[in-house]
């Protein structure tokens, strides 16, 4: 909350900046945003990766559920002979359950950093370009500033500054289907 708060203080200030230095150097000031995640869910590539996501989480989600219910079963089995074995026996039983369970929950935390990572490198290139795009259609229809459209950044902005089709139709231009551009 504070990395949100200090990031819609940041846009509050250059904003504010913006407006009062644009009124004395120039008649207006022509802004418009990008909801960048709108944009990447859009995009013919950002879907290919989101669905690249959702295929390995699927996996890794499938491959846990087999390891819990075998956990499951461990346990249930070991509650079922407790009587039968020997103080001896049981303890070495559980310790084995034990050391299954957090065998279990650092795959879990390692399955989660691992499907963390994937989307980094999955969506690390496509904001990259998307950001070159922005870039472009900020220098070609003049614009003083592009912000990103969040829900800590712009509550309320007129349609028409926003310029995430724009973006994405040109994303899809270079870099989608029949764009011609090598993926």
């Amino acid at each position: 909350n504070r990395m949100q708060l200090r990031t819609l203080l940041q846009t509050v200030s250059v904003v504010f900046f913006m407006l009062t230095c644009g009124r004395l150097y120039s008649a207006e000031l022509k802004i418009g945003y990008v909801d960048l995640q709108v944009a990447l869910q859009t995009t013919s590539t950002g879907k290919n990766a989101k669905a690249e996501l959702e295929r390995d989480l699927k996996k890794k989600k499938d491959e846990l559920e087999k390891q819990k219910t075998d956990l499951e079963k461990q346990r249930d089995d070991l509650e079922k002979k407790k009587d039968l074995l020997s103080d001896v026996a049981l303890q070495q039983k559980a310790a084995e359950f034990q050391q299954q369970m957090l065998k279990y929950r650092e795959e879990m935390t390692k399955g989660q950093m691992e499907i963390q990572k994937k989307e980094r490198d999955l969506t690390a290139p496509i904001f990259k370009q998307l950001s070159d795009i922005i870039t472009a259609v900020a220098k070609e229809q003049g614009y003083d500033m592009i912000l990103e459209k969040s829900q800590q950044g712009i509550v309320w902005a007129k349609k028409e500054m926003d310029l995430t089709e724009d973006i994405i139709a040109r994303f899809e231009k270079q870099h989608g289907k029949g764009g011609g551009a090598k993926k």
